[in-house]
């Protein structure tokens, strides 16, 4: 598979994940979430295991309405490891409360038995 297919595909995992996020589909996001995996955002930097991931999702007080994602750039640093990086503009309810964010965020993506 050429980069530019890897970069497409890395590009449209991204994608389904903020979907799953959308939706809440807890079973989708942890498909494509490592255990534990590394979280940064404004309240901090934490590692979180399966059940917390879980926890957060189902317990969730925001409601993710609308996503879109720009700007994105991947870059490949060896077959199996990659880097996703972009900016998002998420349009929630948090807490009841509407709110637009604007970020910059980014991921890592590992292929373990063929499947990122």
């Amino acid at each position: 598979m050429s980069n530019q297919a890897v970069e497409k595909e890395l590009v449209q995992l991204e994608k389904q994940y903020w979907q799953a996020m959308k939706e809440k589909n807890v079973e989708a996001a942890l498909r494509m979430t490592d255990d534990p995996c590394i979280v940064t955002g404004a309240q901090g930097v934490a590692s979180i295991g399966r059940d917390a991931f879980k926890g957060m999702m189902t317990d969730a007080s925001w409601s993710l309405h609308d996503y879109d994602v720009s700007d994105v750039q991947v870059r490949l640093l060896s077959d199996d490891v990659a880097i996703v990086a972009y900016k998002v503009t998420e349009n929630l309810t948090v807490e009841g409360k509407p709110v637009k964010l604007e970020a910059a965020d980014s991921s890592t993506w590992v292929r373990r038995n063929g499947r990122w």
